[in-house]
């Protein structure tokens, strides 16, 4: 995995987010400011995710981009805020209380075993046929999950039934990620 962010690298990071978010809602176009940090400018996966009074209000994110980390924030959050499928777009008067938190993807590794799974650290991508479905490594620890309801989880977030994270046609990944918040400064 790639080193870890320094705080300024996460300030910038999660100013970026909050800048790109309001420009989206706005309807404004956002000036990315010029970004000299080469950690940055690494291309790393992320989720971007948007809390409003503690509770998930966007969250999108990729495990792999062909863009600067930091570019990759800034478009995941303008996802995250307006295109979530879960919730209705963000307005002017969404933008007066959020709160965001970032988290930077090491690549996925397949698990043979799901005891390679572990809560709190790592996060759980899972593929069956057309269906898809992720939790990052903080939903499990902020719900109280064993390893086995995280499993049936992501299964049912995929659309699938609990126990379809145990069927043959199932591959399971795991991936951690370095997680900061604005609540962390």
């Amino acid at each position: 995995m790639n080193p870890s962010l320094n705080p300024g690298q996460k300030s910038f990071l999660l100013s970026l987010a909050r800048n790109a978010i309001v420009a989206r809602v706005k309807s404004q176009s956002i000036n990315l400011p010029e970004c000299e940090d080469s950690r940055l400018q690494e291309n790393q996966g992320c989720f971007v995710t948007i809390l409003q009074e503690g509770n998930l209000r966007g969250c999108i994110g990729n495990f792999l981009s062909e863009k600067p980390l930091y570019q990759e924030v800034a478009s995941m959050a303008q996802t995250a805020a307006v295109q979530d499928p879960r919730f209705y777009p963000m307005q002017e008067e969404d933008l007066e209380d959020f709160s965001l938190e970032i988290s930077v993807l090491s690549p996925l590794q397949q698990v043979e075993e799901v005891e390679e799974i572990e809560v709190g650290t790592h996060g759980i991508y899972l593929e069956k046929g057309f269906a898809r479905g992720v939790l990052l490594p903080q939903v499990a620890t902020s719900h109280k999950w064993d390893r086995r309801t995280f499993l049936e989880q992501t299964a049912v977030k995929a659309g699938l039934e609990p126990d379809d994270w145990d069927a043959n046609e199932t591959t399971l990944y795991r991936f951690s990620a370095e997680i900061f918040g604005e609540d962390d400064h």
